[in-house]
């Protein structure tokens, strides 16, 4: 009897581990073919002219998507420097000062909706108070709608590694007489700030490739304009537009900017995932 389950047991691991390699293969194969097809027809538009020219005028050749590309940065950048302190102190709190409250649950039950609400919600959201009440599109509108998506990445991923910090270590730091304020930031933060930093990683890589919000807030500016005031071309936007156009260039154009966006946060989670793992795991 015993043979038998033992027989029984090694085939249903033996299943679960072919079907389990045969779903990661699948999943793998597909992400490979999706990535050679953008990169075989992206990379071949790659050049001096999309970094240094801005988007053609329709039925136009030749141009390039400086631009958006600059529209992105400033407002990707904008986003971080926004999002980052704030989901840094806004963890700090949850994990460190008020974990139980009642105050720190709410927090953590309406950052859970925000990780999880769709982005063109976030879009609407910050249209119907930043864009309809000022009767114009601006750059700032898509800031504070890339800084809410990022913003409660930033949060969890605060908390969750804070947690993991040892309560030794923090009353080693009070045993010496250090106020909690000193605790948190100079003892906590720091022996986490490898996890921290990956967190705010993941969080620009998550919002640089966002259409959605964009569509709703910054729109898109055929010109160069660092004017974040005024409506202010991006990527996402500029990539969407584009692939739907009947022009042969805007096409290859579209597909460029697909694969520097891919490229950027194929970067991204690789210094995330390589650069900070062993002080994560420390």
């Amino acid at each position: 009897m015993d043979a038998r389950l033992h027989r029984r047991r090694k085939v249903a691991n033996g299943l679960g581990l072919a079907v389990s390699a045969a779903s990661m293969a699948l999943g793998l194969a597909a992400l490979a073919w999706i990535l050679a097809t953008l990169l075989w027809n992206g990379l071949s538009s790659f050049g001096p002219d999309l970094f240094l020219r801005a988007t053609p005028a329709p039925g136009t050749e030749g141009g390039g998507l400086s631009n958006a590309i600059a529209g992105s940065l400033m407002m990707v950048t904008a986003a971080t420097l926004v999002s980052t302190p704030i989901g840094i102190l806004a963890g700090m709190y949850l994990a460190e000062f008020g974990a139980r409250s009642k105050f720190a649950a709410a927090t953590r039950f309406v950052t859970d909706i925000m990780l999880s609400a769709p982005s063109i919600v976030v879009g609407l959201f910050v249209y119907a108070i930043a864009v309809a009440t000022v009767q114009h599109f601006s750059g700032w509108a898509g800031t504070l709608a890339l800084s809410l998506i990022a913003l409660p990445v930033v949060v969890r991923t605060t908390e969750n590694m804070l947690a993991l910090v040892p309560g030794s270590l923090r009353e080693a730091a009070f045993a010496l007489g250090a106020p909690r304020w000193k605790v948190s930031v100079a003892v906590a933060l720091r022996a986490v700030r490898g996890g921290v930093v990956t967190g705010v990683l993941l969080a620009v890589a998550r919002i640089t490739g966002e259409t959605a919000p964009l569509l709703f807030t910054a729109l898109n500016n055929q010109f160069f304009s660092l004017d974040m005031s005024r409506p202010m071309a991006n990527l996402p936007v500029v990539i969407y537009n584009f692939a739907m156009s009947p022009y042969e260039n805007w096409q290859r154009l579209a597909w460029g900017g697909a694969a520097l966006i891919a490229l950027v946060v194929l970067g991204i989670n690789i210094v995330a995932r390589t650069l900070f793992r062993d002080r994560v795991r420390a």
